[in-house]
């Protein structure tokens, strides 16, 4: 009581603003354990107050304090990889945010985290928190926006595309002071989402998936969204891009070309038959979801990543048959190797899923009884029976509309950039995500990769770097995959020239070191996190063992980077 009348006294006396007033009075004050229990380079969660989780992080003699949960899908972040730059990252998806502000370090984090105040009082370890803020339920912090982008500068950014790349874009660019107007341009019918979900849930309504609300993004971050929109073309000298079949224009001063890819199909016969899907937004989600009921036969065309979480989501729907067709002799078997590809086989078998590999389609037959249906796919020579089929046999880069833009394409349909994500030949203009082929950091390879993780952290660099603090990326790629187990994987092996297993693949437990050349480039892993997440900031580091000493038993999770006496070797990269 005492104490609360000093601190009343002391509030009124200052004239505190009415928020911050009420914001002192919800903190507390508790010792959550004791210092000789933390030793540098370790992180440890501890209670706060009722079912409140506080995460502590010691480097050297300097104590931090988090909240507890990554905020892309609620990891225990005191599972995951703590070094000593400050970051920590998710056990499961490599998201890291900064130990010492809470802040965004990596997608596909959609908020930062809560930082606290920590410190030691007589050999204990005292956080002051809001107890609120250390609950699961409010995990996420609001981001600190330097900008909203209201004031108006003349400045503009434009955006064409709406997926994970734009979010993180906008994001970024508010949080670095970009005051100037951003339009988004989206083919899409929605504020961005995590798409990401579709493919192992089947989710079909995309408001329980958005990152913001369209509300959100024009209130706070000063954004304005502009859904269903085709864009036609881009002058690049009068810098206006067109859209609406030449209807409406606007121009830029800086453009982010963010389209993502566009799902392949066959060029068989039937391939357009209106029960043939392919999968990558909401519709698509929709009509899948209709499709996969009780007693329905299914055929999926192509061993994707994509294609298997699908046949995983619906496994348990009771269809009456689920057929494969892939042309690799084990699916995955090009990113993921023989063995671990057979092991993932083995399991999607024992579901009940029909493969048919090192197989190409003939054709698909119509329906006698309704010619505009599919009715099976022709394998072999044999027909295998279908109610309904998806395609998921990679995507192309969504840029045919740039041909006559005068942008240079690669053969695929890709756009070459530099290390800053800038189109080369092109005045203000940047490439991000599924389209972009950009420099790796220490070969300099260019190579175009098509991960969600990939695509938000080039937004985030973008961001910073029109911003006005230039952001090279440099980012390793991750992804993950729901295949009955969480697959995580992290590198790019698609080079590779070995394998290195510890494990079982077939009991969809074990570790995947990809060597090519000599070097570790890749790590997948199953049921043994944080070992992706840990790889991923040995390879970051330049400190991944090497395929001997991996051979000969070396644990990952063994190799410090969190403690003072790697500070040094850390922070030089």
């Amino acid at each position: 009581m005492l104490l609360r009348k000093h601190l009343n006294f002391l509030l009124s006396t200052f004239r505190l603003p009415t928020r911050t007033r009420i914001l002192a009075m919800s903190l507390k004050t508790i010792a959550v354990c004791n210092e000789s229990e933390l030793q540098d380079g370790q992180m440890k969660q501890v209670d706060f107050e009722g079912e409140g989780k506080v995460v502590l992080y010691r480097l050297n003699d300097t104590i931090h304090a988090t909240s507890a949960f990554c905020t892309h899908y609620g990891a225990p972040l005191a599972k995951g990889v703590l070094t000593a730059d400050g970051r920590v990252v998710c056990p499961w998806h490599g998201a890291c945010f900064s130990v010492c502000t809470g802040d965004i370090e990596d997608a596909p984090a959609p908020a930062a985290i809560h930082s606290f105040k920590a410190e030691v009082v007589d050999g204990k370890i005292n956080v002051t928190a809001d107890p609120s803020q250390t609950l699961k339920s409010k995990m996420s912090r609001a981001p600190n926006l330097l900008s909203t982008g209201t004031a108006g500068s003349g400045k503009s950014v434009v955006i064409i595309g709406g997926g994970s790349a734009t979010f993180h874009a906008i994001e970024s660019l508010r949080e670095h002071g970009y005051p100037g107007n951003i339009t988004v341009l989206s083919k899409e019918t929605h504020p961005p989402i995590d798409r990401t979900k579709l493919s192992k849930t089947l989710i079909t309504d995309s408001s329980k998936l958005e990152y913001r609300t369209a509300a959100d993004l024009k209130i706070k971050y000063g954004t304005t969204l502009r859904t269903g929109v085709t864009v036609t073309s881009v002058d690049t000298s009068s810098k206006q891009v067109v859209f609406d079949g030449g209807k409406e224009s606007i121009s830029y001063e800086t453009l982010i070309l963010a389209m993502g890819g566009t799902p392949r199909r066959l060029p068989v016969a039937g391939s357009d038959l209106e029960n043939v899907y392919t999968f990558r937004g909401i519709e698509d989600s929709k009509h899948v979801d209709a499709a996969a009921q009780e007693g329905k036969r299914m055929v999926v065309i192509g061993s994707s990543f994509i294609s298997m979480e699908l046949v995983a989501a619906v496994a348990k729907r009771e269809l009456a048959s689920i057929d494969v067709i892939g042309m690799e002799e084990h699916p995955f078997q090009n990113v993921l190797g023989k063995e671990v590809g057979q092991g993932l086989q083995t399991y999607h078998e024992s579901h009940g899923v029909k493969f048919h590999m090192k197989t190409q389609v003939e054709k698909i037959v119509p329906s006698e009884s309704n010619p505009s249906l599919a009715a099976g796919v022709v394998v072999n020579g044999q027909t295998l029976p279908a109610d309904f089929i998806v395609m998921g046999v990679g995507v192309a880069p969504a840029t045919e509309f740039l041909k006559q833009s005068g942008f240079q394409l690669e053969k695929d349909g890709g756009i070459k950039v530099d290390k800053y994500l800038k189109v080369q030949g092109q005045d203000n203009v940047y490439a991000v995500g599924d389209i972009a082929w950009y420099p790796l950091q220490r070969t300099g390879e260019s190579h175009r990769i098509e991960h969600w993780n990939v695509a938000g952290n080039h937004g985030r660099a973008v961001g910073k770097t029109i911003a006005g603090d230039p952001q090279p990326f440099a980012k390793v790629p991750v992804f993950w995959s729901a295949q009955g187990q969480q697959l995580r994987y992290c590198g790019l092996g698609a080079d590779y020239d070995d394998v290195i297993i510890h494990g079982h693949p077939g009991e969809m437990k074990f570790i995947a070191y990809y060597v090519n050349r000599g070097e570790v480039v890749a790590v997948a892993s199953m049921q043994n996190d944080p070992v992706v997440s840990k790889a991923s900031e040995l390879l970051r580091l330049g400190l991944m063992p090497s395929p001997t000493e991996l051979r000969e038993g070396k644990n990952l999770l063994s190799i410090d980077i969190s403690t003072v006496s790697t500070k040094a070797r850390v922070e030089s990269i």
